[in-house]
């Protein structure tokens, strides 16, 4: 049978159990300081009130002609008992110099020795002291009685202990019930502190709190998607290490560099920082940094006001880049199922022919469907004869030809294989020219000519690329506007507009080139791309014309 262990006590639990022993000790030292420091006093205060009563009854006329009578305790013991009450003191003992008691508040104890110490009296000096006598112990003063100069006696007058320890004890009693409840009001007061941090600390004790910060940390930075924390005021309360490199912070900048300063602060392109900012939750929107495709999703900490903001970032640079490489494969189907219907008519026309008997007519027909294909692709490859960007070419044609438009390869083009540097990736290439193509033919479609023209070339170690439309073209006002993201003239489909030119803009910017729109020669849009060839330590490849 398993014993269950007991489960360690919680934080909370722990500050509450060490605070209410701490006050009970606190408490429990103050009463036995007190106790002890009123027995002194109230000890010394007895002393004081002895030695008043046995002065002035040393000092007493009446006394001193009682003394002188053959029977002085005939007068004296009425006095003192008369004294004792009236002073408030236990005895009242008038003696002779031999210690032989005249008076005594038990009679049978007069007439028998003193039972204390009366040698410093005899000297002629009054003393205090605490003495067991016949009443028990008692703060006792001793005083010499004078005649002209002459000790003819001694009186002693004293309370007893045990008087002195009750008014002691009900001091300390009185104290101690005011100590009780000093100790519940701050029990009170710490069980519900306490409580109020056993709720923010779920009740975890320390080793839990501990092991739980570990467990934070080593997710924090064990997770490739970006987590960032906004406090109320969207100042950064935490972000970790993805979080740093989606942002595109400096590799230098640590977490420490960025927690506390506001999100506006971060130098992020605007649309994320407004949806940083934003009170509202975001879900799955995108947003472009310089060099990523950023899946930005917020949500709001409240609890009764808000608190704070939680943001998740997931790169999605990769997979937009394939879902465009996806995007021009689908063109490129599309356009190959559109090629052999075509295909398909033009043979049944040739075969047509020929069981019509007319089989010259049918070379003749096929004949020239055939060289203005070869013509087609001869052009293009004459210009470009890059191989990626040959193929996407090709492959838009057929798409643009699909939708009635006409893309044609400027005359001016010419682009010989192996010019690209290394540096500069088909992907990237597929990006932009693919993208402007899309836009233009998107623009182009419904024209009166509905043409676009696409230009490349090399030109002083840059690589120039030009699309044409003969679309509506793009108000000047706008020219800024239609490379950000979510930017549309055109209505919103299924997927979402306004993203591919923003795509083309990145993809610019990550290679340090410029993208520029203006007024076609034929009216519509002409976007220009301008790319670097040049490489560090590297002749340029010729090829410009």
């Amino acid at each position: 049978m398993r014993i269950p262990l007991p489960r360690p006590r919680s934080l909370a639990g722990q500050l509450f159990a060490m605070q209410a022993v701490l006050i009970a000790v606190v408490v429990a030292g103050y009463a036995l300081f007190t106790y002890v420091t009123d027995q002194r006093q109230a000890e010394d205060a007895a002393a004081r009130q002895a030695m008043a009563v046995s002065r002035s009854i040393a000092d007493a006329p009446s006394v001193v002609a009682a003394i002188h009578t053959p029977n002085p305790t005939a007068e004296l013991q009425p006095y003192a008992l008369r004294v004792m009450r009236g002073a408030d003191v236990d005895f009242v003992t008038i003696m002779d110099t031999r210690g032989i008691r005249w008076t005594h508040p038990r009679e049978k104890e007069i007439g028998r020795h003193f039972r204390g110490t009366i040698e410093p009296a005899l000297h002629g000096t009054s003393f205090t002291e605490t003495y067991t006598g016949t009443l028990g112990a008692s703060v006792r003063a001793v005083t010499p009685i004078y005649d002209h100069g002459r000790i003819i006696g001694l009186v002693s007058a004293g309370i007893e202990v045990k008087v002195i320890s009750k008014q002691v004890r009900d001091q300390v009693w009185a104290l101690l019930g005011v100590a009780a409840g000093a100790l519940v009001l701050g029990a009170v007061g710490t069980y519900v502190v306490n409580a109020r941090l056993r709720r923010h600390t779920h009740g975890m004790n320390a080793a839990e709190l501990s092991r739980m910060h570990d467990y934070h940390e080593a997710a924090l930075h064990a997770v490739r998607e970006g987590l960032l924390m906004l406090d109320g005021q969207y100042r950064v309360a935490l972000i970790n290490d993805g979080g740093r490199e989606l942002l595109g912070l400096p590799p230098e900048t640590s977490e420490e560099d960025v927690v506390g300063r506001s999100v506006a602060d971060l130098g992020l392109p605007a649309p994320l920082t407004g949806a940083l900012l934003a009170s509202e939750p975001r879900v799955d929107e995108v947003h472009l940094t310089n060099d990523r495709v950023l899946v930005v999703n917020t949500s709001p900490v409240s609890g009764g006001e808000r608190r704070g903001t939680v943001v998740t970032l997931r790169d999605v640079t990769e997979l937009q880049s394939l879902m465009g490489e996806l995007d021009s494969e689908r063109g490129f189907t599309q356009a190959l199922r559109s090629q052999a219907h075509e295909a398909a008519n033009r043979l049944h026309t040739v075969v047509s022919l020929i069981e019509l008997g007319r089989a010259e007519e049918a070379v003749d027909f096929a004949t020239a469907e055939l060289e203005l294909a070869q013509a087609l692709t001869d052009q293009v490859v004459a210009a470009v004869s890059e191989p990626v960007l040959a193929a996407l070419l090709l492959g838009k044609t057929a798409q643009a030809n699909e939708r009635g438009v006409e893309l044609v390869v400027s005359q001016d083009s010419r682009l010989d294989d192996g010019l690209l540097p290394p540096s500069l990736p088909a992907r990237d290439l597929v990006t932009i020219l693919g993208n402007l193509i899309d836009n233009a033919v998107d623009a182009a479609q419904g024209s009166l000519r509905a043409r676009v023209t696409v230009t490349a070339y090399a030109e002083d170690a840059e690589l120039v690329l030009c699309v044409a439309d003969t679309g509506d073209g793009v108000d000047p006002a706008h020219a800024d506007l239609v490379f950000q993201r979510g930017f549309t003239t055109k209505p919103a489909g299924p997927g979402g507009r306004g993203l591919g030119l923003a795509l083309v803009r990145q993809a610019v910017q990550r290679h340090e080139g410029s993208l520029s729109v203006a007024e076609a020669d034929g009216g519509g849009a002409e976007f220009v791309v301008r790319l670097p060839l040049a490489q560090e330590g590297a002749a340029v490849p010729g090829g410009a014309i």
